[in-house]
């Protein structure tokens, strides 16, 4: 007889998952390998679901609705969820389908009724919870009711909102229903193969209570934990374990209190965990990646009732070894920990001379050999130790994993950044630049008229340019003498006069700092705006994308609109997240800069750029001078004064220098980037790609080749585009190791007040105001005397720099951008203030301690 409904677990796979949803099909798998059992069931598959939902005219307009809800309109989604959970319980079977569930019960035995997603249990989403399950249902009719009750539970709240945080359509996801007969297990519990605490591949994470897993899923009980690595349980925890959940008589379960001699008992003997994580290995290895396992253990026998993908797990480098190696995030040194598409991460390997690998959308750098030899490991931590304390903390613990090698060859040594030549002259500065901007004007004549792979030919010989620049050793040591001489005041001048962060100070307002200028500039244009209400009025309104061009319709509004687009020709190859050449630029989205320039007009008076750059540049020399004059008055006090009037003035010659490469690097990628779209534009217009922005999901040799060839693999694309959707949900760590190991540095600090969050202080002095947490640049309301608290800053959060009285990030070091930006405008900041963004209220009252490093909850 034809079943149309029903079908038996072992005649499911994992290429069943439209019809089974992910967690039958899993089951289904799982049943092919030898080893693993699954209690035996069936599966009744989403036409059945399908034929339920056509049978209700009201769905349609109930679905619409819940399609117009975001995630805070809680109580919205409450009354839709009710509404449609009672119309599907309600709901008669489709027709035949009772006869064939009837077909396949056993009525002497229980069962356990179980959901199964179309869009659950999936690599990048697991969905898990999402849906409710019954046990120890008994008969045809109780059998029947829940099954009603598990399609309806698609659309309990919690349902409802996963789906919509995670951008899934609530008319796409199906549900099966899955009927297997029932384990009366001793014990029961969840096994991750790889640990998802830390993320190492390489240690299994067993949770073990007494009974129904019911006990554990639900939080009733404590579990037993047992890491297992190589065989062999390198840390349990036995917990006190005074409740198990049980069947009860008729069906059902219930929760008993254990006997007292089995609370503090050890659920699993150690050759059971030892086979247990055997079993999860050998289901990851036809998995094909970590496993998070329900099982359940009756007579001595382990049953498998679940297997979905560990989507949390930030995903490892790939290497053609098996070497140990140990990662640093680029992305934490650049400021930008946003997953990058691939044109990105394609443009941005082939801008740098440092051997790079990715995961996750992300950058990292293998520092495994360095930290091998003595001199290297030393080198490398103290470099850290002066500019990310978190990262230095992190390489530490990584070190201690590491053998160091019987001699110094077996890596290529850190640059020694002391090393580098020391220059004098201050107008090597004004040359450097000169030369860059030079350059850049070379390239932008030499693209001009370039199109298919000319295209590509002109940008493979610009990009060996832009590398031959970046790494100027005369550039580089500007840099370094800065840096450099930074350290050496905040050093000495501590030791001496006793005074913390000196260079901070005598920081403020040196010249060629391209970006704080960027700041300035943008409260000139702020100026010649403030004069007229009805522009001012307007750009408070406007959605418009051509704002600039309605400007000369208002008072004032051709100047306006001429110091606009002189801004954008300046800086409008910024953006956040700039080093990602897909990222949209100012120019090409000018109305981002409208929050950070209606702050201006509300903050400042007119000329204030003028004010407090000289404000800033009359505070550091007052400074310097009266260091000097009290370094005079210490024994040794001329050779002291003299040495410190060297550090300074190479300080203030070079410091501002720090900013002009990576300016340089955008305003070529600009450049880069319009070609590359011209490009894509023509692959458009022949049928090869779908949408012009498709070519961010091919690196740029794969974009050159789909160009040569007139072919593009339009599903490697769109498999990139849910890949980057998954990467943007996961926070890459500042360091890892290749078995997939988060090191978390912290902070050793002492006496720090009661509830501070603790950070590294970047720029002197502090700061008490309202906290605005902002994500988003868009978002950008600021009023005078706030402080910042985001995640990071990169180059494009300047402007609004000049407008708040303290900065906080989550993420950086010394030398990153928002901390040299900082002590130019002389803000107190703090960076590496670990998850500040949650535990720091919008609107909250907030003191930054620049000086010592920390952030205090008011």
């Amino acid at each position: 007889m034809e079943h149309k409904y029903v079908q038996d677990l072992r005649q499911l796979s994992s290429t069943d998952i439209a019809t089974a949803g992910g967690k039958a099909a899993g089951l289904g798998a799982l049943g092919t390998i030898e080893g693993i059992n699954v209690p035996h069931g069936f599966c009744i598959n989403t036409e059945a679901f399908i034929q339920v939902l056509q049978r209700l005219p009201q769905m349609d307009a109930l679905l619409d609705r819940l399609a117009s809800l975001h995630p805070g309109d809680r109580k919205d989604i409450a009354v839709l969820a009710t509404k449609i959970r009672q119309l599907i319980e309600a709901a008669e079977l489709p027709d035949g389908l009772a006869a064939e569930i009837a077909r396949y019960l056993d009525t002497t035995k229980a069962y356990a009724i179980r959901s199964s997603a179309t869009a659950e249990d999936l690599p990048s989403t697991s969905f898990a919870g999402q849906q409710d399950s019954y046990l120890n249902i008994c008969g045809l009719e109780s059998i029947r009711k829940h099954i009603g009750r598990c399609w309806a539970s698609l659309f309990t709240e919690r349902a409802i909102l996963y789906r919509i945080q995670n951008g899934v359509d609530h008319r796409k996801v199906r549900l099966a229903v899955i009927v297997q007969e029932m384990i009366f297990p001793q014990a029961s519990g969840i096994l991750f193969t790889a640990n998802p605490v830390t993320g190492n591949r390489k240690q299994s994470l067993i949770d073990a209570g007494f009974g129904l897993g019911e006990a554990l899923v639900s939080g009733i009980v404590s579990a037993d934990q047992y890491t297992v690595e190589k065989d062999t349980v390198v840390s349990k925890t036995i917990a006190a374990k005074k409740h198990r959940v049980s069947p009860a008589a008729g069906g059902g379960t219930n929760i008993q209190e254990l006997a007292a001699h089995l609370q503090q008992e050890q659920v699993l003997t150690e050759p059971q965990i030892i086979a247990l994580a055997a079993l999860g290995r050998k289901i990851e290895a036809h998995s094909g990646g970590p496993r998070d396992i329900e099982w359940c253990l009756a007579e001595d026998t382990f049953y498998i009732v679940q297997s979905r993908p560990v989507t949390t797990l930030f995903p490892v480098p790939e290497e053609q070894d098996q070497q140990f190696r140990v990662y640093i995030s680029v992305g934490h040194n650049q400021m930008m920990t946003d997953a990058m598409k691939p044109l990105g991460l394609s443009l941005f390997l082939l801008t740098t001379r440092a051997p790079m690998k990715t995961a996750g959308g992300r950058l990292f750098v293998d520092v495994a050999k360095t930290l091998g030899t003595a001199a290297g490991r030393k080198q490398l931590i103290e470099g850290f130790g002066k500019t990310d304390h978190l990262i230095k903390d992190a390489l530490e613990q990584a070190a201690a994993k590491i053998s160091l090698a019987a001699d110094g060859t077996a890596h290529q040594p850190v640059q020694d950044i002391r090393a580098a030549p020391l220059p004098e002259d201050p107008g090597i500065v004004a040359e450097l630049i000169r030369k860059n901007e030079a350059s850049v004007s070379a390239l932008q004549e030499n693209i001009r008229g370039k199109s298919g792979l000319e295209t590509f030919d002109c940008l493979s010989e610009d990009l060996e340019e832009l590398k031959r620049i970046s790494f100027d050793p005369q550039s580089s040591a500007l840099i370094m003498a800065a840096m450099n001489a930074s350290l050496w005041l905040n050093e000495k001048i501590q030791e001496w006069l006793g005074e913390k962060n000196i260079a901070d100070i005598l920081s403020q307002s040196v010249p060629h700092n391209i970006t704080a200028q960027m700041g300035f500039d943008l409260m000139d244009v702020a100026d010649l705006v403030r004069p007229y209400p009805q522009m001012v009025s307007y750009l408070q309104q406007t959605q418009d994308e051509d704002f600039i061009g309605k400007l000369p319709d208002f008072e004032g509004g051709a100047a306006a609109r001429k110091a606009i687009l002189g801004f954008l020709d300046r800086y409008g190859m910024r953006c956040t997240g700039e080093i990602d050449i897909t990222r949209v630029r100012w120019a090409e989205k000018p109305s981002t800069l409208i929050p950070a320039l209606l702050s201006n007009i509300r903050i400042f008076a007119s000329g204030e750029s003028r004010r407090k750059f000289e404000q800033g540049l009359q505070e550091a020399l007052r400074k310097k001078e009266e260091l000097l004059a009290r370094l005079q008055q210490l024994p040794g006090g001329t050779q002291k004064a003299e040495e410190t009037r060297k550090m300074i003035d190479r300080l203030r010659h070079f410091g501002g220098y720090r900013e002009y490469p990576k300016y340089g690097i955008v305003c070529r990628y600009f450049i880069y980037k319009q070609a590359l779209l011209k490009a894509a534009e023509q692959l458009v217009q022949a049928g090869v790609l779908q949408h012009r922005d498709d070519c961010y999901f091919l690196s740029f040799e794969e974009f050159r080749e789909a160009l040569r060839t007139q072919e593009a693999d339009q599903a490697l694309i769109d498999g990139r585009k849910e890949a980057l959707k998954h990467f943007e949900k996961l926070s890459p760590p500042r360091v890892m190791t290749s078995d997939g190991e988060i090191i978390t540095g912290s902070y050793k600090k002492e006496k720090l007040p009661e509830g501070a969050i603790a950070a590294l202080p970047v720029s002197s002095g502090i700061a008490e105001g309202r906290a605005r947490v902002i994500l988003d640049m868009n978002d950008a309301v600021l009023e005078e005397g706030d402080i910042l608290v985001t995640r990071f800053t990169d180059p494009s959060w300047t402007p609004l720099f000049v407008a708040i009285r303290g900065l906080v990030t989550e993420i950086g070091g010394l030398m990153t951008h928002g901390a040299v930006i900082a002590r130019e405008y002389g803000l107190p900041a703090v960076v590496g203030a670990e998850n500040a963004t949650q535990l720091i209220r919008d609107g909250q009252r907030i003191r930054v301690n620049g000086t010592d490093g920390y952030v205090e909850l008011l």
